[in-house]
């Protein structure tokens, strides 16, 4: 027969994993209520804490896991910093990849299987049933999108307001003719897409204008092909970094003057937008202060605390691929 666990009493009580957890433990972080609801509850469901778990727990692992996308160059630039604000509260980190290959509920278990204590999610596509799961087994943050769960916090920059920067930006310049080429289904391309609109309709620049793009090098480019055979705007603002250097790649073939003839934003600040001989103008994410926040709020979960989200404030840095049209 199946042995109540911790994860089924917090199933039936509607509570984190890690709530449960301070409730069987008697400690502080659960009121009054809470632990009477929740006992009765373990109770019910014959619930008996495993000793020898317990005390195997207590050996922390001092371990975060990451999962990101091993072909998005601001993950890396994440991952990173990651490592070092978990070295500031003592922990060391483990990452798991996500590539066609191996899809991100292995790369979650592998992590699990390393005995992480928390797992911070970059960028992360589960849906909410596979959030709400995985955070029933272990605490969870995401970080670049919103979460929209109770149990699962969220930080990220504000994308509506980011994207907002890069149209002021190119309106300052004077261009009209701005197109957005969007992330498709990536974690924050909804944001950024309704943050394209608005800023669009603030500056009364008639109808937004938005062609089907996505996260990658490849999707950048062929909205560039796009673009080409429609008619080239004055300006293009990228879902990111990594799309819009496949913007570039098909302007600069084609002989197209940049920024002379079509300026271009990128979005994240990766690495990417210095890597080239013409240095990117993009939006900044501020990839430090992200990992930061992510990090205390993993360690707030594993403290029995549920972190407010965080949204962070982006910045536009203006370098070499935008001028006057």
């Amino acid at each position: 027969m199946h042995r109540p666990t911790l994860a089924d009493v917090a199933l039936e009580a509607g509570v984190s994993r890690a709530l449960v957890s301070i409730v069987m433990r008697d400690v502080p972080g659960a009121s009054d209520e809470t632990r009477a609801r929740v006992k009765a509850i373990a109770e019910r469901l014959g619930y008996v804490p495993d000793q020898r778990a317990r005390q195997l727990r207590q050996s922390s692992s001092r371990l975060l896991g990451v999962t990101f996308d091993l072909h998005q160059p601001f993950h890396g630039d994440l991952v990173e910093h990651l490592y070092t604000a978990a070295a500031e509260h003592g922990y060391d980190v483990a990452i798991s990849a996500v590539a066609p290959s191996r899809d991100e509920p292995e790369a979650l278990r592998a992590l699990q299987r390393e005995r992480c204590e928390a797992v911070v999610l970059l960028g992360s596509a589960l849906d909410d049933a596979a959030l709400s799961a995985g955070a029933r087994a272990m605490p969870l943050l995401v970080v670049a999108r919103r979460s929209g769960l109770d149990a699962v916090p969220s930080v990220r920059s504000d994308d509506r307001a980011g994207v907002g920067l890069a149209v002021d930006h190119l309106v300052s310049l004077g261009h009209r003719a701005i197109v957005h080429v969007d992330g498709g289904t990536a974690p924050g391309a909804d944001d950024r897409r309704a943050g394209f609109r608005a800023a669009v309709e603030r500056h009364g620049l008639g109808e937004a204008r938005i062609v089907p793009g996505g996260s990658t090098e490849t999707a950048g480019a062929d909205a560039a092909e796009a673009l080409l055979r429609e008619g080239l705007p004055t300006a293009i603002v990228a879902f990111n970094d990594h799309g819009a250097s496949g913007v570039l790649d098909v302007l600069v073939r084609g002989r197209h003057d940049v920024p002379g003839e079509v300026s271009v934003v990128g979005y994240d600040d990766s690495r990417l937008a210095v890597a080239r001989q013409t240095q990117l103008t993009t939006v900044s994410q501020s990839a430090g202060d992200l990992a930061r926040a992510a990090v205390d709020g993993v360690l707030a979960l594993l403290d029995g605390r549920r972190p407010d989200d965080v949204v962070l404030t982006p910045e536009l840095v203006v370098r070499q691929t935008t001028g006057p049209t």
